[in-house]
């Protein structure tokens, strides 16, 4: 028969070799890039760490940051929502298009700006002499770090085979813990011997490191068939989120939601985010492709990054103060009394996928989301003398239960979006987490600021009417009021803000565990159970199930993962 070509005939296929392959046969990574994929990983994993490492750092200082000037800047409890969450929201707002831009023009060179300008937008943070200079370099840094995290894992995605992802997702949301562990002992050692801003100012190093990194050893991936950029819909979910998310902490700081300046956002946030909605339905370049979620397991992953990360953040919000100020431990001790959750990560992350193959990603993130609950519950029954052993065991079981539910879910969403829109599939994964964690800050912030508020109003009699009402905004107000008065006032003040932050943490921490207690329905309900039996893996492939098939969903697009 000729050849297509208009070549000769071609000649007669040649059975195949016996000898066995290294290699899955449907191999689509070029071999030079096979070869060092850990390395790609552990650079991969350095620039998630520094993203992480920040918000880890952050954690642990804000009490010093709340202080008054020279040791910090004097920010109050709205300042510090708002310096986590202008990152939070930048970074979550701008993941669609990063995912985007790094399919269209390539992963690696979007991943060498983030990192760019996180690194500077990090020098700036270290400089900053107000709170409002923090929060605009907090959100430089946010802007970078949006083009960083999900390049990291669609540059993952592209360089392991599909049957490898598992576990390096695995290894990649352990860095994760790493990252936690590192970050508050590094806060704490640096707050000690320099000033707050060095902990901004010790990314930039990391950050150059990164670089270099990256450029040697990262190839370069991209989408051959992108789609155009969707401006309009990053324009409303930016808009939505800020004024959503400002209403709420405004909301906190008032003790009132009832009120027009807490509601016109709110309600003007929620309309503009169900615009976007629309939008992207209706859009044929969507920033966020929403028939992703037509399917319940994808949809279910996703709520539950979100829902955990919602419970997750709310608390590390609080306990930091509580450690700090009602413990009376340092920046540098509290970092430590962290490793517990960053070591179970570490240690269980990289073998969630073993337990998943044995029981399934239902059981298994049912079982992590119920830990993860267990675990916020039991600060409701903290109080000033419990016992050091207690809050390590705590901290290790919200660990192992994080450690069995983002690998699974992760898994879940990258795998059920092609190779080519890996960047997309990233976007989703990190914006859901990334929302669900500045909604938890500022919904259980505002929780916790509205019931401390509450406690401590009626004991705040002999604080001068002027600055009372700063006075009642936070523990480190009250405590910082109870200073300047004399003694024989100012120490039944003390006792008096120790235990209405209590009784607002224990509020905080209820509805916490309440959260990741619907997270856990939500994917005992709709994630998949145990995989199909071997025998059985054929006819679910041909039944449609991505998850049986060996490679990916759409193989007919076998070029786009080379770099």
């Amino acid at each position: 028969m000729p050849n297509p070509s208009g070549g000769p005939a071609a000649a007669a296929p040649v059975p195949a070799s016996p000898v066995p392959s290294s290699r899955p046969p449907e191999s689509r990574v070029p071999e030079a890039v096979h070869r060092r994929r850990w390395a790609i990983l552990g650079v991969l994993m350095l620039s998630l760490l520094i993203v992480v490492l920040d918000n880890s750092i952050l954690n642990v200082a804000v009490r010093t940051i709340a202080s008054p000037a020279p040791t910090g800047i004097g920010a109050t409890q709205s300042e510090l929502e708002w310096a986590i969450n202008s990152y939070t929201l930048v970074f979550a707002g701008l993941l669609f298009t990063s995912g985007l831009l790094g399919d269209r023009i390539g992963r690696k060179k979007v991943l060498l700006f983030g990192i760019a300008v996180f690194g500077l937008g990090s020098a700036l943070a270290a400089m900053s002499g107000s709170p409002g200079e923090l929060i605009a370099y907090r959100a430089l840094m946010g802007f970078g770090a949006a083009f960083v995290m999900p390049a990291t894992l669609s540059v993952l995605m592209n360089v392991f085979e599909r049957d490898e992802q598992p576990k390096a997702i695995g290894i990649w949301a352990g860095s994760v813990g790493l990252g936690i562990a590192i970050g508050p002992i590094t806060g704490g050692v640096l707050l000690e011997h320099f000033w707050w801003g060095s902990i901004f100012l010790v990314n930039v190093p990391v950050a150059i490191v990164a670089l270099i990194a990256m450029v040697l050893l990262v190839p370069d991936s991209r989408d051959p068939a992108p789609g155009r950029l969707d401006p309009l819909g990053v324009l409303l979910s930016i808009v939505g989120l800020v004024l959503l998310v400002y209403g709420i902490i405004r909301g906190g700081e008032l003790a009132d939601f009832t009120g027009a300046g807490v509601l016109v956002p709110v309600l003007g946030g929620l309309a503009v985010l169900a615009l976007f909605v629309w939008h992207e339905k209706r859009s044929d370049h969507p920033a966020l492709d929403v028939s992703y979620f037509r399917k319940p397991a994808f949809s279910a992953a996703v709520a539950a990054i979100a829902l955990v990360f919602f419970a997750l953040m709310g608390v590390t919000f609080f306990s930091a103060f509580y450690l700090q100020s009602v413990r009376g431990y340092s920046a540098l001790q509290s970092g430590l009394l962290i490793l517990p959750l960053a070591a179970a990560q570490m240690v269980f992350a990289p073998r969630a996928r073993l337990v998943v193959d044995r029981f399934g990603a239902r059981a298994v993130c049912t079982a992590g989301l119920l830990l993860v609950g267990a675990g916020l519950a039991a600060f409701g029954f903290f109080d000033e003398t419990t016992p050091v052993w207690v809050l390590c065991v705590v901290f290790f079981v919200q660990g192992t239960g994080m450690a069995h539910i983002m690998p699974p879910v992760t898994v879940a969403i990258m795998q059920a979006l092609p190779r080519e829109k890996a960047g997309s599939g990233s976007a989703i994964n990190n914006t859901f987490r990334q929302v669900g964690g500045a909604l938890g800050v500022a919904v259980l912030g505002s929780v916790l600021s509205a019931t401390y508020r509450s406690g401590i109003d009626g004991h705040l009699d002999g604080v001068p009417a002027a600055a009372r009402d700063a006075a009642g905004e936070s523990i480190e107000a009250t405590l910082g009021a109870a200073a300047r008065l004399a003694p024989e006032a100012g120490r039944p003040l003390i006792g008096a803000a120790y235990e209405a932050f209590l009784d607002a943490m224990h509020v905080t921490a209820f509805a916490s565990a309440g959260i990741a207690a619907i997270g856990a329905v939500v994917v005992a309900v709709f994630l998949p159970g145990r995989p199909p039996a071997p025998g059985n893996a054929a006819d679910a492939a041909e039944a449609g199930d991505p998850a049986a098939r060996g490679s990916d969903p759409r193989p007919e697009q076998a070029g786009a993962a080379r770099g």
